[in-house]
């Protein structure tokens, strides 16, 4: 009797998914466009962190918002209604955002004259962090409420995170999360990751946020 046939299924849609993210990390780069990877948590404050990135950034850079969520236009609109180029996807119940995904929302948005693209990945620490985007940078917002213990429990989602933007902040006094054991926890997933604390609702810190990403934009300018 043969042996029987065994194909790691997983690794061959991980490795056809890198290839497809690169390529379109090449196209990208050919117009000139920046895409940012926005992951984290439902609740983590994706959204409101988005609005104040396009507030603090739209007069410097042309944005794109790709809203991607398994039902709703909800967040698509609250970006529309920011002034920004909005589409939103819908993932039919996928955990997260593949390169051909992103590939096809950017096709069909129109991507032309845009410096500055973001995902807003499905909300999860799980799936969103394995597959590659074609992503010039992830960012990772977790939000004090969810504890300063996440890097531990959901390693590869910061072991892949270029930042961590520690968000809501201003709750910090109610619950029990310590700053020291969570940086120390992030670091050993990644030790060069750097954590900006800010709080989306009341604007403290979020322009270091914006000072984060404009920074890796244009330092990828410098590369064209």
């Amino acid at each position: 009797m043969d042996p029987v046939k065994i194909l790691d299924v997983k690794e061959s849609i991980l490795n056809d998914n890198d290839e497809t993210a690169e390529q379109f990390r090449k196209e990208l780069k050919a117009k000139g466009v920046f895409l940012l990877n926005l992951m984290g948590s439902p609740g983590a404050g994706k959204t409101s962190t988005l609005l104040r990135i396009i507030d603090a950034l739209k007069g410097e850079f042309r944005i794109g918002v790709m809203e991607a969520d398994v039902d709703s236009s909800v967040d698509a609109e609250k970006a529309a209604a920011a002034g920004v180029r909005v589409i939103q996807l819908h993932t039919g119940g996928s955990c997260h955002m593949d390169a051909e995904m992103t590939r096809r929302g950017a096709e069909e948005m129109g991507i032309d004259g845009l410096d500055l693209l973001v995902v807003e990945n499905v909300g999860n620490l799980v799936c969103p962090a394995e597959f590659d985007i074609g992503a010039n940078r992830r960012a990772e917002i977790l939000s004090v409420p969810e504890g300063d213990d996440k890097p531990l429990k959901y390693p590869l989602m910061f072991e892949t995170a270029d930042v961590v933007f520690l968000n809501k902040i201003d709750t910090i006094r109610y619950f029990d999360f310590n700053m020291d054991h969570f940086a120390a926890n992030v670091k050993s997933r990644r030790s060069g990751t750097e954590i900006i604390p800010y709080s989306a609702k009341t604007g403290e810190g979020c322009d270091r946020v914006a000072e984060w990403i404009r920074n890796a934009v244009l330092e990828d300018r410098k590369s064209i």
